[in-house]
């Protein structure tokens, strides 16, 4: 893994574990969620997110 796919990986983490906390807290729905999900990735385009994201 090259140092701009880790960051890229790094990133995405850090943006969806957000998101995520704030589903569990009831402050976003599940389609929120998943379009945040979406455009994380496409944004980050991450190695082994794209392999994590419950999208998928």
């Amino acid at each position: 893994m090259t140092d701009i796919q880790f960051q890229a990986e790094k990133r995405y983490q850090v943006a969806i574990s957000m998101a995520k906390a704030l589903l569990e807290k009831g402050l976003l729905t599940q389609e929120e969620y998943a379009v945040i999900d979406a455009n994380l990735l496409e944004k980050f385009r991450p190695a082994l997110g794209t392999l994590l994201s419950e999208m998928r």
